[in-house]
């Protein structure tokens, strides 16, 4: 937007208004405009007089990214234009036809686009995947040795489940609609490799696995390193990683560590951005950080947890949703049959994890390096958004 002429509901002044559009837009570019209101075989022939065209837009940038990278060898025009519109205006399917319509002149039907997504799915995943994995090896130089595994969960406004729409834990909040898990793997750099959908019922953790099993059968990887959250790890996947020989960087939950390996934990004396190494059974390694800003930010945290609880014993709107340990529910004391108050030990006891994070590896990697791949993660987090 250079300039705003003006507006009115008025006829007259909106005929004046447009002259002055036109004249401005002549000062500041020269432009010759050609007159299409002359008729088809005049316009033709202004055309046919012109050099060359160049598109503009987003075309003009995100268009060559497209062709760049080799999706153009998808013969469907119907996934350009979803790719692009999803990258500038990421709205419904209905809302995209919509703004096809209202920027791009194509009248394309919604069916269209739930039939083409069928299409998509069964015929041309491997393909789509193969471009991005094979564009993804140029970028990093031949190496994919590092990936990121995520899920997400998706859900849909209907009633009925069917195989593959069903209820589960939905992590947008909508328990009571049927929905699907998405698990995306990634590589360093945050470009995807491969993704797989799953019933809504599955577990997260039994996710993964397939999805790391395919992409290194399919292209012949003798080694993976796979970096991932605390939430999709089981011992049983730890196990199972390490069986299929895979190395992986963890989040660890080290509240949840045994009583030896807290105490060691805690016993530690660390400076702000410092890291240290406890070794555990099995050749796993524990890999603590120390940041002076996340302390302050779990600090903050659990004071406001802790405000609230007591705003909430105070007012005596305490239910009975609110006793489990949940959260910084686990503060909550409770004294024969209705005493509830706050355990002030155990707050100040947590206290003492402030600024603490973990990481669990088998890897052979610099504890440095560990931290770094992991510190990817995000990419992967915003992939899924």
């Amino acid at each position: 937007m250079l300039k705003t002429i003006g507006c009115s509901s008025d006829p007259q002044v909106l005929i004046r208004l447009k002259e002055e559009a036109r004249s401005w837009i002549q000062t500041q570019f020269g432009m010759q405009e050609p007159d299409f209101t002359l008729g088809c075989l005049q316009a033709e022939s202004v055309l046919s007089n012109i050099d060359g065209l160049q598109l503009a837009g987003i075309e003009l940038v995100l268009g060559r990214l497209f062709d760049t990278i080799g999706f153009n060898q998808i013969p469907d025009l119907l996934f350009r234009q979803l790719i692009l519109s999803r990258l500038c205006y990421p709205v419904s399917k209905l809302k995209t036809t919509d703004y096809l319509r209202r920027y791009y002149h194509l009248f394309i039907d919604v069916h269209q686009i739930y039939r083409y997504l069928d299409k998509l799915h069964k015929t041309q995943k491997q393909q789509v995947q193969q471009i991005s994995y094979a564009h993804t090896l140029k970028v990093l130089l031949g190496d994919i040795s590092i990936v990121f595994y995520d899920v997400t969960t998706i859900y849909f406004e209907m009633d009925d489940e069917d195989d593959l729409r069903k209820t589960g834990f939905s992590k947008e909040g909508c328990l009571q609609n049927p929905q699907i898990i998405l698990g995306l793997l990634v590589s360093l750099g945050g470009y995807p490799l491969a993704y797989e959908i799953f019933d809504g019922k599955k577990f997260e953790g039994h996710t993964m696995l397939p999805v790391l099993n395919h992409f290194k059968e399919q292209y012949k990887l003798d080694k993976l390193v796979v970096v991932a959250n605390s939430g999709l790890i089981s011992q049983t996947n730890k196990e199972l990683l390490v069986q299929s020989g895979y190395e992986y960087i963890l989040g660890a939950r080290i509240k949840n560590e045994s009583s030896a390996i807290r105490q060691a934990i805690l016993s530690l004396s660390m400076a702000d951005g410092e890291l240290k190494l406890i070794n555990k059974p099995e050749r796993n390694r524990l890999i603590i950080g120390y940041s002076t800003n996340r302390a302050k930010k779990d600090k903050a945290n659990r004071e406001r947890g802790l405000a609230k609880l007591e705003k909430r014993i105070q007012s005596g709107k305490l239910t009975k949703s609110s006793i489990n340990n949940r959260g910084y529910n686990k503060y909550l004391k409770l004294d024969g049959q209705i005493q509830v108050s706050i355990d002030r030990d155990k707050f100040n006891q947590d206290s003492k994890w402030d600024g603490l994070k973990g990481y669990e590896t088998n890897s052979k990697l610099p504890k440095e390096e560990i931290l770094a791949n992991y510190n990817h993660q995000w990419r992967i987090e915003k992939h899924l958004e």
